[in-house]
């Protein structure tokens, strides 16, 4: 089953993705913060990272940039999950070496879902 492990410190915000990407068929993991993130890439290798640019220890673009430069979890593509405005998530998601970026809140599963099955067919 394909794994999505979920980067995200707002609660109501991990568990609508949690829910959803239930729903579709995914397994899920959840970090509250960068930490327990990394920690968790490195250890479990999810097939996809779903990560919040505003975390409370570090921020997204940090973890992002340590997750590309580890071995170990180079290869796994990260999607920014984010309510920065669009063109500010689309930059950050390059500049960072996301795969691209989903913007929060949810608000139409399906579309959510197709959006993540898209970012695991590129990998």
């Amino acid at each position: 089953m394909t794994t999505i492990l979920i980067i995200e410190d707002i609660p109501d915000n991990a568990e609508l993705a949690r829910k959803a990407l239930t729903a579709g068929g995914y397994a899920t993991l959840h970090a509250p913060d960068a930490e327990s993130g990394l920690q968790m890439a490195q250890g479990l290798q999810p097939d996809l990272i779903l990560l919040d640019l505003g975390l409370p220890d570090y921020d997204g673009q940090t973890l992002a940039g340590w997750l590309r430069a580890d071995p170990q979890t180079a290869a796994i593509p990260i999607v920014a999950f984010t309510a920065w405005p669009e063109e500010t998530a689309r930059q950050m998601a390059v500049t960072y070496g996301c795969r691209g970026y989903i913007a929060k809140p949810i608000v139409r599963v399906n579309d959510f879902l197709a959006k993540i099955a898209s970012f695991l067919k590129t990998n």
